[in-house]
């Protein structure tokens, strides 16, 4: 406590009386800037222009393996989308259509039925019909494609390097800070250095997919391996396995069942990117979302967004059903092999015979215009009626968190000197977990200032600490609500999920139609989008705790207002810190993307070196993101482990 009232008493005084003594404590002198803008984009004209290996550049490389990965693309989008073409552009000629929206619809069911039953079949069935009743088909399609190429791409490259993490430990740890800045930096920022290397198109935006979603393949491997019993490691070599034996018929089929959410995840978080990639010439649902937002079209936006979870849910579903059947013990297959695989079988027959159809009805090949139905007019008027109607009353609430909150926090943020809030931040590394915490927090604090975007990055600290706690103030009493009924918990469930599955671009739309642009649309942007961690952490949390403490507690004539805040409050408290933590997570993510809407923060600087083709400028206010990401996921998650040690959940 002492050490916290002296650093915050120097912090007070230099704040309050040190501006004129000490003036380069509020903004970092020229000269002692870091340049590391420079030296990035230095580093990449360098790269592309100077760099060979052997006879090839560096852009021959990259070119090559555009094509390399466009040869399959095109493969999956004249299967899914455009049929077998010849020729290019408007002479194309079509000599074989596309996969008939029956066909396909048909080959998810029988996946659906073989892996979790008709229940899921008719689940994922409805997914895809979703797409074709709502016009969506073929930009679902095109998106597809891209998804087909782009997650096995990282399903396999998080699967190689997770096995090389688990292998040799000083891999491990070189792999911990480059994952760390791939999930923190946003994605924006590193969109410029695909596109120099791999230029403008749909390749470009699988390369952009595939950083993305590799991450969390890459470390669910080695966690999925290093909790492999160690009776099974016994066992392999005890037979005389060798090293790749034991790597691959010993470790990974036992791992299998973890590793399937690593698939899962690396799928959801591709969907996740189909509206950026969109920006990079991937087309499909994305670039519907992105059109209707810059037309400020609501119904084709959320159409098109609901059509993205429609598909996000399919694979989802199907993903964990088959990650449940691998972990089932398999049976005994019957002879023939039409009967040892009968939905294959079926699948194969499925598409001669629906292609052969649909040459002579073409509604079995194409959904029908006439019978596709859209609810576009409906949102559009539901904006509308609120824009007409309540437009005095938003106005005013706008104006009153604007005035009374947004401004007067945002200008605190702004008057405080960096250098005592560099040393508050290594000060609560110190006290939370030592030197090396400390040396953690303060220096990623410290580069910020270095590099001269401080204000710009106080600016994101002001927009996502309010829409952190605003999320939370909502977030809490709903997971508090939802823990103990099970029903509103359901209920609950499935609005987050449909709340993290909707695309973040489509939170934009309504936000600028009924605010305009500014800080508070984006901040009502970011609350829409963040709030779901705050909910499923705090209900989890409170669902987790121990029901005998809870028994103990009403047999000491507890209140129900006392167990909750003197019990489950207290041992769920962990869990909701890290709740906390992945709303912080989001909201960074979030206010990348908010830019478009004319905030004046980190996000812009990303979004104009994309608009420029600045890649240092990009990559270094990507980098500052990533550090506020890395202070506030360090400090939470060592606080939260206090807490656990505290309360007896761990030692």
């Amino acid at each position: 406590m002492l050490s916290w009232l002296i650093g915050l008493g120097l912090f007070a005084l230099l704040w309050l009386f040190g501006k004129p003594v000490a003036g380069w404590a509020f903004k970092i002198p020229h000269g002692l800037r870091l340049p590391l803008k420079n030296w990035i984009g230095g580093g990449m004209k360098w790269l592309v222009e100077e760099a060979y290996f052997g006879l090839f550049t560096v852009t021959d490389l990259t070119r090559f393996l555009a094509e390399v990965i466009d040869f399959p693309y095109r493969i999956a989008l004249s299967l899914l989308s455009t049929g077998l073409l010849s020729g290019q552009g408007s002479q194309a000629v079509q000599l074989l259509p596309p996969l008939s929206w029956i066909a396909a619809i048909g080959i998810v069911v029988l996946m659906g039925r073989y892996a979790g039953g008709w229940r899921l079949a008719a689940l994922v069935g409805g997914c895809f019909g979703f797409l074709a009743v709502f016009g969506q088909w073929d930009n679902a399609m095109i998106t597809l494609a891209s998804i087909v190429i782009a997650a096995p791409l990282g399903i396999v490259g998080g699967l190689l390097l997770g096995l090389g993490g688990h292998r040799w430990s000083w891999f491990a740890a070189l792999l911990k800070p480059v994952l760390d800045l791939m999930q923190t930096v946003p994605i924006f920022a590193y969109l410029v250095p695909i596109l120099v290397l791999f230029g403008f198109g749909p390749t470009s935006a699988v390369v952009a997919t595939v950083v993305y979603a590799l991450p969390p393949m890459t470390r669910i491997t080695m966690l999925a391996l290093k909790t492999v019993p160690d009776e099974v490691r016994d066992l392999g070599r005890m037979v005389g396995c060798t090293p790749r034996q034991m790597t691959w018929r010993v470790m990974v089929p036992s791992a299998m069942p973890g590793l399937m959410v690593g698939v899962n995840q690396v799928i959801m978080l591709s969907l996740n990117m189909v509206i950026v990639a969109s920006m990079i010439g991937a087309g499909g649902l994305g670039y519907e979302v992105l059109a209707a937002l810059r037309r400020l079209d609501i119904g084709t936006g959320v159409e098109a967004g609901l059509a993205i979870v429609a598909l996000a849910v399919a694979l989802d579903r199907l993903s964990q059903a088959f990650a449940r059947r691998i972990r089932s013990h398999a049976e005994d297959l019957p002879q023939g092999l039409v009967r040892r695989h009968p939905y294959t079988a079926a699948a194969l027959a499925l598409v001669p015979v629906t292609g052969l159809a649909g040459l002579a009805i073409s509604l079995l090949q194409s959904y029908p215009e006439s019978l596709q139905i859209t609810t576009g007019s409906v949102w559009s008027d539901l904006v509308r009626y609120i824009n007409v109607n309540f437009f005095d009353q938003l106005e005013a609430f706008k104006n009153l968190l604007l005035l009374n909150l947004l401004i007067p926090f945002k200008r605190f943020l702004l008057s405080l000197p960096w250098a005592g809030v560099v040393i508050l931040i290594g000060l609560a590394g110190w006290r939370l977990g030592g030197w090396k915490l400390a040396l953690q927090t303060a220096l990623p604090a410290y580069l910020i200032a270095a590099v001269g975007l401080w204000s710009k990055a106080m600016i994101t600290v002001y927009l996502c600490g309010i829409s952190v706690a605003i999320a939370c103030l909502i977030g809490f009493p709903i997971g508090i609500l939802a823990a103990e009924r099970d029903r509103l918990w359901k209920g609950v469930q499935l609005a987050i999920d449909t709340l993290q599955t909707l695309p973040s671009f489509v939170y934009l739309m309504p936000a600028v139609m009924l605010f305009r642009v500014g800080d508070f649309t984006a901040m009502i942007a970011v609350v829409a989008y963040a709030v779901a961690p705050a909910i499923r952490y705090t209900a989890l949390g409170l669902q987790q705790v121990d029901p005998q403490l809870i028994e103990a507690g009403k047999a000491a004539g507890c209140t129900r207002w006392q167990l909750l805040t003197k019990i489950k409050l207290k041992l769920a408290l962990p869990e909701i810190l890290l709740g906390i933590n992945q709303t912080i997570m989001l909201a960074l993510s979030m206010l990348v993307i908010t830019a478009l809407v004319g905030t004046r923060d980190l996000g812009q600087e990303v979004y104009i070196a994309l608009t420029k083709a600045d890649t240092g400028r990009g990559l270094v206010a990507g980098l500052c993101v990533a550090c506020i990401a890395i202070v506030a996921d360090r400090l939470i998650g060592a606080g939260a482990g206090r807490l656990r040690r505290r309360l007896g959940l761990e030692r």
